[in-house]
């Protein structure tokens, strides 16, 4: 008996949440809220540090909440033990490509597994634009998958949110989430979220450079998951691209060097601060202690680097 595409994705995805190698997967009823660092490279290439590009999973009873979508983001959630018809929201923070390429083909992904889905995207204004051009580039595969393979439309499974300023999201029994907006020029329309559960808040930063608002905006939390920028390497790789100052000037105004996500913590007041987006995010060489040591001249709390799959 032959399968099809969709039924052999659906076996993939059952497969990967039995196989007991992935350290997850015992976990995978526990209720509750839970963080699992999805992607945690910085920009847009696929390089050799072995990172992946940009993505959060929080898990609240048992309910995900994707935050952003970069490049492997469905083959990441698969690894972490979470099967693709288990997607129900989509967050993105802005609209570079690092946090948005794979979430066309992430709500994809999970409509071929077979299985009903539903999915509520939320996102900075673009984000309805968006979803309706994938649609309208995958026309021809959609039309073609509901009439042979009984598909309910995939154009009517997802509903988007968009948004313009900061304030509340969204919230339901389980979770209160809010925006506010960060600093990452020259994109005016880049938010951080934080997630209110009843056991835990969590605030993921988006790209962003020193924003003390976001500091405010954080307070309390248990946890922050905040971009780091490594000045020595940047410096360094400047140099090697011939003196670009208009790639450091853009870096500098964009994104956050290690000192100042510590002020950002300390200001805050987190319980954890929790390093990702690595810029540069290509340089193995860079080690924990160097990312963590200018954190560490400012927040005197638990400071954790960032790694692929790593459960907060």
């Amino acid at each position: 008996m032959q399968h099809s595409r969709r039924q052999f994705l659906g076996e993939i995805g059952s497969f990967a949440i039995s196989y007991c190698a992935f350290p997850y997967l015992t976990a995978q009823q526990r209720k509750g809220t839970r963080i699992i660092l999805l992607g945690t490279k910085g920009g847009p290439s696929v390089g050799k540090s072995g990172r992946s590009n940009p993505s959060t999973l929080i898990l609240i009873n048992d309910i995900s909440y994707v935050v952003d979508c970069g490049y492997g983001v469905s083959r990441q959630l698969i690894s972490a033990g979470v099967s693709l018809n288990r997607l129900r929201y989509i967050f993105i923070t802005h609209h570079h490509s690092d946090h948005n390429l794979e979430y066309g083909p992430l709500v994809y992904n999970a409509w071929v597994t077979g299985r009903p889905i539903h999915v509520d995207a939320y996102g900075p204004t673009g984000l309805q634009k968006l979803t309706q051009d994938f649609f309208a580039y995958q026309k021809f595969d959609i039309d073609t998958r509901i009439v042979d393979e009984g598909q309910l439309d995939l154009r009517k499974l997802v509903t988007v949110h968009e948004f313009d300023k900061p304030g509340v999201v969204m919230r339901n029994e389980d979770v209160k989430v809010t925006s506010c907006r960060v600093r990452h020029p020259p994109i005016t329309q880049s938010y951080a979220y934080r997630f209110d559960a009843q056991d835990r808040s969590i605030v993921i930063s988006g790209d962003t450079a020193y924003a003390p608002e976001l500091a405010e905006f954080a307070k309390g939390a248990d946890v922050l998951v905040h971009e780091v920028m490594y000045l020595p390497a940047i410096e360094k790789l400047i140099q090697q691209e011939g003196g670009k100052q208009r790639l450091r000037e853009h870096l500098m105004a964009a994104h956050t060097v290690t000192e100042d996500v510590g002020k950002i913590a300390a200001q805050a007041e987190v319980k954890t601060l929790v390093l990702s987006h690595f810029v540069p995010g290509d340089d193995p060489s860079i080690t924990d202690e160097q990312w963590s040591e200018g954190v560490r001249k400012y927040f005197k709390g638990r400071i954790i680097v960032g790694k692929d799959l790593m459960e907060i």
